[in-house]
This record gives C-alpha cells, sequence and structure tokens, in this order.
C-alpha cells in the first residue's frame, strides 16, 4: 500500500480508502466504487456533493429518533465539556443512574436493573455471562449449556457467535463454539410467505425446547436467548403464540429466557420493547442501538429483580459480578441516552411508530404484484423485508446490486443480507416519506435489477 503524502489532507482516493479495513463489506468492491456518507440530518443522509440520501433503514437499524437531533447532539456537547470520562468500577456518575432508572422505568415487569456496555454484542455476552453466574449463585453450576436459534444474530463477540445461528458468521471461528444447541429457525415460505405482522403458523417450533431438555436434561441449560423478532437474519417475526410458549417451557424446566431487543428495542415495533407488545417477560433482555439513537455506542441488559437479588449476598464490600467494561456507562453515552429518552417521550416517537405501522405495510406490500420476482414481502411494525428471486449461480449478487444502485442512482440508503432487502426507517418518518419509499425509490431500485 503507497501511503499518502499528508494523510491530515483527506480527500477519498483508491490510495486513501486502502487503511481502513471495513467489517461486514466486500472492502474490493466498495474501495472500487465507495458509497461515502458526509452529514446527516434528520431522515436523510448526504453524499460528499450535498446529495440527500434519505435513509431506509435508521443507519444500522439504530437512528430511531432520526440523525442529528438538537437535543441529543447539546446533551452530547454538554456532557464532553463537563465530563468526558469518569470510571464506573467503584466510582459513578449521575447520568448513568438516571438513564438506568429511565429504563428500568420504561420496562416491562420487574426488569428493575440495567447494567451498561458499550454495543449490542457486549450485551448479548453480558446476558450470556449473567445467566450462568446466576445458577452458579444458586448452586446449580451444573446449568451451564445455553440454547440459540438457527438463523439467529446476537453480535460478534465469541459468546455471540456461539448462540448464533448465522453460518457465515460462524463458520471462521467454529473451535469456540462448544456447550451451545439451537433452536429451529421460525420461518417457512410455504406456510408463512406475504405475512402482514405475526404468521399463524410455527408456533409448535418452540416445542422443539423440549426435545434439547430430553438431549441434555434440564440441569444442564443455563438459558435459551432469542431475538423476539429476527432481523439481521432478513426480518423473521414470530409465529403467534411462540414467544408465550417458550417462556411457558423455560419456567417449567428453570432456565432463563434471554431477548435480544437490539434491533427491536426502542419503538421499532411500535411498543418501547418487543417483550411489551408480544406480553412476554424474559428474564434478561438486551438493548444498544436505539438507546442513544446511534449517537454514542452504547448497549446494555435489563435484569429482573430476582436475579439482581440473587447477586446480593455476602460482605457487602465484596464484588458481586466479576464483569464489566471501561466505558460501561460513559458520560456522553448515558447523556445521549437520557436525551433520547426525552425526546422519544416528548414526541411520542413510539407510539407514532404503531399509528404508521399499517400504511408501512401497505406499501411494502403494494410492490407484490409489480415485482413477481419479489419471492417474499414481511413486516411488522416499522420493518420489512423483500425477499428476491436470486441470480442462478451468483446468490447475494441481486441484492448487492440494489445497494448499489440504490445509494448511487435514486437517493435511498437501505440495508441487505443475501438477496433480502430489509427497510427499518427512523421513527420520524413522515406519511409522504413513506409514499416516496414504496411509490417511488425502491420501484426504481427494484427495476435495476430485475433483469440481471
Amino acid at each position: 500500500m503507497n501511503k499518502p503524502a499528508n494523510p491530515s489532507e483527506f480527500e477519498p482516493t483508491p490510495n486513501n480508502l486502502e487503511a481502513f479495513w471495513m467489517g461486514f463489506t466486500p472492502n474490493r468492491a466498495f474501495k472500487a466504487k465507495p458509497r461515502m456518507i458526509a452529514k446527516a440530518k434528520d431522515m436523510h443522509y448526504y453524499d460528499m456533493k450535498g446529495r440527500a440520501i434519505l435513509d431506509g433503514s435508521a443507519g444500522l437499524w439504530c437512528t430511531n429518533a432520526g440523525h442529528c437531533r438538537e437535543p441529543i447532539v447539546s446533551a452530547i456537547q454538554k456532557s464532553a465539556a463537563e465530563l468526558d470520562f469518569a470510571p464506573t468500577f467503584q466510582y459513578g456518575h449521575p447520568k448513568a443512574f438516571e438513564l438506568a432508572t429511565r429504563l428500568s422505568t420504561m420496562a416491562p415487569g420487574d426488569l428493575n436493573y440495567a447494567f451498561f456496555c458499550n454495543s449490542g454484542s457486549e450485551a448479548a455476552d453480558t446476558a450470556l455471562k449473567m445467566a450462568l453466574a446466576y445458577h452458579r449463585a444458586r448452586g446449580e453450576g451444573t446449568r451451564t449449556r445455553l440454547i440459540g436459534r438457527e438463523r439467529g444474530y446476537h453480535g460478534v463477540n465469541f459468546g455471540g457467535i456461539a448462540v448464533g445461528g448465522m453460518v457465515a458468521n460462524r463458520k471462521w471461528f467454529g473451535a469456540m463454539l462448544a456447550g451451545v444447541d439451537h433452536l429451529p429457525h421460525t420461518y417457512n415460505r410455504k406456510e408463512q410467505a406475504f405475512t402482514r405482522g405475526e404468521p399463524n403458523w410455527g408456533a409448535h417450533l418452540a416445542d422443539e425446547l423440549e426435545r434439547l431438555v430430553a438431549l441434555h436434561d434440564a440441569s444442564t441449560i443455563a438459558a435459551v436467548i432469542v431475538e423476539p423478532m429476527a432481523g439481521s437474519t432478513g426480518v423473521l417475526p414470530p409465529p403467534k403464540g411462540y414467544l408465550k410458549r417458550l417462556r411457558e417451557l423455560c419456567t417449567k424446566h428453570g432456565i432463563l429466557l434471554i431477548f435480544d431487543e437490539v434491533i427491536t428495542g426502542f419503538g421499532r415495533l411500535g411498543t418501547a420493547f418487543a417483550a411489551e407488545r408480544f406480553d412476554v417477560l424474559p428474564d434478561l433482555l438486551t438493548f444498544a442501538k436505539g438507546v442513544t439513537s446511534g449517537t454514542v455506542p452504547m448497549g446494555g441488559v435489563l435484569a429482573r429483580q430476582g436475579i439482581y437479588d440473587t447477586f446480593m449476598t455476602g460482605p457487602e464490600h465484596a464484588i458481586e459480578l466479576f464483569h464489566g467494561y471501561t466505558y460501561s456507562g460513559h458520560p456522553m453515552a448515558a447523556a445521549a441516552g437520557v436525551a433520547t429518552m426525552d425526546l422519544y417521550r416528548d414526541e411520542k416517537l413510539f407510539e407514532r411508530a404503531a399509528k404508521l405501522e399499517s400504511k408501512w405495510a401497505d406499501g411494502a406490500f403494494s410492490l407484490r404484484e409489480k415485482f413477481p420476482m419479489l419471492e417474499d414481502i414481511r413486516s411488522i411494525g416499522l420493518v420489512a423485508a423483500f425477499d428476491m428471486k436470486p441470480i442462478e449461480g451468483k446468490p447475494g449478487l441481486r441484492s448487492y446490486k440494489a445497494m448499489e444502485n440504490a445509494f448511487h442512482d435514486h437517493g435511498l440508503l437501505l440495508r441487505i443480507t443475501g438477496d433480502t432487502i430489509a427497510l427499518s426507517p427512523p421513527l420520524i418518518i413522515s406519511e409522504a416519506q413513506i409514499d416516496e419509499l414504496f411509490g417511488e425509490k425502491l420501484p426504481a431500485v427494484l427495476n435495476s435489477v430485475v433483469n440481471l
């Protein structure tokens, strides 16, 4: 690699794009035809020439309140000027406690305690460690097995990969993935194709947990972790009754139920958390992304009262849980989180998402007859997925070209996984922008890849 003579004067060229090894990105293809974002405001990104790009995916499922919202920006600026960093090992600062209180008040049931980290990946690993430590603290240290689900995504740390069920994420690191098993995924196109909301078919798949209990014995199983709506695998809403049945079985066998709400939390499905929408209370609930509307990295776990209480034994000066991160509850992240909670409340964004759900679904399904190459469409809350017919012998190419064309030619940012397009806009999207998205921009994108 030829290094630029003056790195401080940055102008994107094939030469100075090379140093950044990008994650979950085909680096060579991107650097040959980059999609550079320079600014953002409300519902739009802007490229380096100032061209507006409608954000159809809330960044990476995270900018729920929209971009560069003034109350959040001001809170971050104020925090940076007043308190750049404070340790949360053996010390504290007010905003972390304020945010924890806000989250525990917002969460359903007795999910009363927030443990902070920096990402959804760290949140998943934190929840898994809590589950293992909880059983050990109760005198059931044999409960060490973790149960995930096929097609599940719980981040990229080793714990999350272990319980995750996306093959491409697992195959490179398989030697580290012992002590887990997986439930079957819940998607069956023959039974569920073109469903709005929760499909009617599939609740019985939760009963597969009984088979795993019979195989391993309940005394060896610590926790089951699932996304209420599987997001990164291509938007798979849960079948009606599935999550309730999973809760019943976990309770029956003394297994903790963990909901990964990194994507579904903070209004994406029209409620604060998906647990509320589906009326199912998990024992641990992970969050990230929307907690700061993507402005400052932050994640965490909400724990039920009984789990926290189990750890609060022994000498008061002794550490109860040997876990944490340097930046857990970082002052700027906490300040951004409090301001974000204020914005969600003041603008009633969760309720707004619920009111827009029907119009959003109408827009998504309006494309069914226009594009026969769409093999399935799924929607729930303010999320939609479009499965496109793969190009023979070139899986994933049609969606990659759709993403490229959307950005460069049609002013739209979208997410892809395999040959699926996923849309999950900021919750501030207007009805007119929904019409623009499904009536103009996405049809133009689909037309551009029909004949590939």
